[in-house]
């Protein structure tokens, strides 16, 4: 019993030593952090929140480098990430969300592969919001202006707004000329946008368009959850609230991933170090509760399974 005991001490010694190597892990010089949306959208925010709560309890003391890279609707910043190689490859991040994903794989070589998956952080759903130049007051104003035969024009960002778009137009039953979409590089541009009196709805995330709605320039008209939202989106109705339809709903998650040739020993670093953010009172409070999304976390090896299957479905489901 205790020769058996004495094999375990050692094995147990041996993996806590192999696990410690891994982790052994010093990143050095700047950190390049790529956000391929615009400024002042979801991810943006998202991002530069991560940043705050790193730098704030000092659990990452080198220089955060956050860029925006929109071009090619983010191919451009996603395939500058996808290829960094050698010791930048471990200091550097991309912010990578479903909604990158989804055109990626359709416009792209690209795959998750090309990518260190590391994160997953929250979850995320949208909303339908009006603005003071829209001429509807509800969405059961613009279901009546398209029975009329009006166009009513929504905008919103890529990948999973546009996703969620697409559902809602098809549980309305309407042509995509009765319900047109506009795509932007990112909310923020979209709210722009909706301002200016240049489209007549929005779709969004919580995260973007709550500053606007605390200062009263845009309300939300539509809940594309199966539940309502709270607080100053409680007033918004889901669609089976409006009429005889289904709710609809695509969730969106957000993650983190590296390049391809970042090395386990990075990946397992920063892990652990978005693991600290998730579970932080600020990242609860100013982040998840502030802008009504779920907590979500996955560390390196969960993400990576998570984010392979979710691109294997989403490209089956294109084939069907």
């Amino acid at each position: 019993m205790k020769k058996i005991l004495a094999i375990l001490l050692v094995i147990t010694m041996m993996t806590t030593a192999a696990v410690c190597a891994l982790a052994d892990f010093e990143p050095s010089g700047n950190i390049e952090w790529y956000i391929t949306s615009s400024p002042g959208g979801g991810s943006d925010i998202y991002t530069r929140k991560i940043i705050e709560i790193i730098q704030a309890n000092g659990w990452v003391t080198n220089t955060f480098l956050p860029t925006n890279l929109t071009d090619g609707g983010g191919e451009v910043g996603r395939n500058k990430v996808a290829y960094t190689q050698g010791k930048n490859a471990d200091t550097t991040i991309l912010t990578f969300n479903s909604g990158d994903l989804m055109p990626m794989v359709v416009n792209t070589d690209n795959r998750i592969e090309n990518f260190t998956p590391i994160a997953m952080m929250a979850m995320d759903k949208q909303l339908l919001f009006k603005g003071e130049h829209t001429p509807y007051n509800s969405f059961a104003e613009v279901l009546e202006a398209i029975k009329e035969g009006k166009s009513v024009t929504i905008g919103g960002s890529k990948g999973d707004d546009v996703a969620t778009y697409q559902a809602l137009a098809a549980e309305l039953g309407v042509e995509e000329t009765q319900l047109p979409y506009i795509t932007y590089d990112g909310t923020g541009e979209a709210i722009t946008m909706l301002l200016g009196g240049h489209i007549d709805l929005l779709i969004s995330k919580p995260a973007a368009a709550s500053e606007y709605v605390e200062a009263g320039s845009i309300q939300p008209v539509l809940a594309l959850s199966t539940e309502r939202y709270g607080g100053n989106l409680a007033d918004a109705p889901t669609l089976s609230e409006v009429g005889d339809y289904k709710d609809v709903e695509v969730p969106v998650w957000r993650g983190i991933v590296g390049p391809a040739g970042m090395s386990e020993e990075a990946a397992i670093f920063w892990s652990g170090i978005f693991k600290q953010v998730s579970e932080s009172e600020q990242w609860k409070t100013e982040y998840l509760d502030k802008y009504k999304l779920i907590n979500n976390f996955m560390d390196y090896q969960t993400v990576k399974e998570y984010m392979t299957k979710y691109q294997e479905d989403y490209l089956a489901s294109l084939d069907e």
